[in-house]
C-alpha cells in the first residue's frame, strides 16, 4: 500500500466516522421531538409521530439516500424553476439524520415508558410539572436503559456509511472498491479490518459508558 493510498483510506474512514456522529447528534435532537410526538395526548401529533417512524423504517435507507440527493432537487427545479444545490455531505446527513431518528424516537419511547408510572405521579404530588417531572426524574432514570440499543443503532449508522457512496462521497468503502478494482483485493480486507476496529472502539465505549450509568443504582 503506498502513502497516497493510506491517505485516502484515512480520508474515507475520517469522513464515515464524521457521517456517523453528526447523524446521530441532530438525529438525537429530533428524535425527542418525535417520541413526544408519539407518547402526546394530541391526536395530530400522535399521528405525525406515527407517519413520520412508518415512513423512515419502513423504507430502505439506501432510497431515502437517493431521494434526497437526486429527486428532491429535480422536483424542486420543477416546481420553482431553480437548481437546488445540495452538497453530497450535507445530503447525506440529513439522509442518515432523517431516518436514525425514526429509530432512536422509538428506543426513546420504550425507555420512557418503562419507567413506572408512579414516579410521574409521585414527582407531581411535589409540584413538578409534566415537563420538570420528565426532565428531572423520569429521562434522567432511562439513560442507562437506552444505551444498549442506542449502541446497536450507531454501530449500524457507522457500517451503513457505506451507502453514500451511491452518491459519489468518497467514504471508505469506496476508496477501497476504487483500489480493489485495481486487482488488489487486499482493500477490501482493509476496510474490514477499520471497520472492525472502529466499532471495537465505539462498543467497549457505550459499555463503559453503560457501566457508568448504572453506578449508583
Amino acid at each position: 500500500m503506498t502513502k497516497e493510498q493510506i491517505i485516502a483510506m484515512l480520508r474515507g474512514t475520517a469522513i464515515s466516522v464524521e457521517l456517523t456522529l453528526a447523524s446521530i447528534a441532530i438525529g438525537i435532537v429530533l428524535a425527542f421531538i418525535i417520541a413526544f410526538f408519539r407518547m402526546s395526548k394530541n391526536k395530530a401529533l400522535k399521528g405525525i409521530g406515527w407517519v413520520y417512524i412508518w415512513v423512515f423504517r419502513g423504507t430502505p435507507l439506501l432510497l431515502q439516500i437517493m431521494v434526497i440527493y437526486y429527486a428532491i432537487p429535480i422536483m424542486y427545479r420543477e416546481t420553482f424553476g431553480n437548481t437546488l444545490l445540495m452538497p453530497m455531505f450535507t445530503s447525506a446527513v440529513l439522509a442518515f439524520t432523517l431516518n436514525t431518528a425514526a429509530y432512536i424516537a422509538e428506543i426513546i419511547r420504550a425507555g420512557i415508558e418503562s419507567i413506572d408510572n408512579g414516579q410521574m405521579e409521585a414527582s407531581k404530588a411535589l409540584g413538578m410539572s409534566y415537563w420538570q417531572a420528565m426532565i428531572h426524574v423520569i429521562i434522567p432514570q432511562t439513560f442507562k436503559r437506552l444505551i444498549p440499543p442506542f449502541s446497536n443503532e450507531f454501530i449500524m449508522i457507522l457500517k451503513d456509511t457505506s451507502l453514500i457512496s451511491v452518491i459519489g462521497m468518497a467514504e471508505l468503502m469506496k476508496v477501497s472498491r476504487q483500489f480493489a478494482a485495481n486487482g488488489d483485493w487486499g482493500f477490501y480486507f482493509y476496510a474490514g479490518a477499520i471497520y472492525l476496529f472502529l466499532t471495537t472502539i465505539f462498543s467497549v465505549a457505550f459499555d463503559k459508558l453503560e457501566k457508568f450509568a448504572g453506578k449508583y443504582e
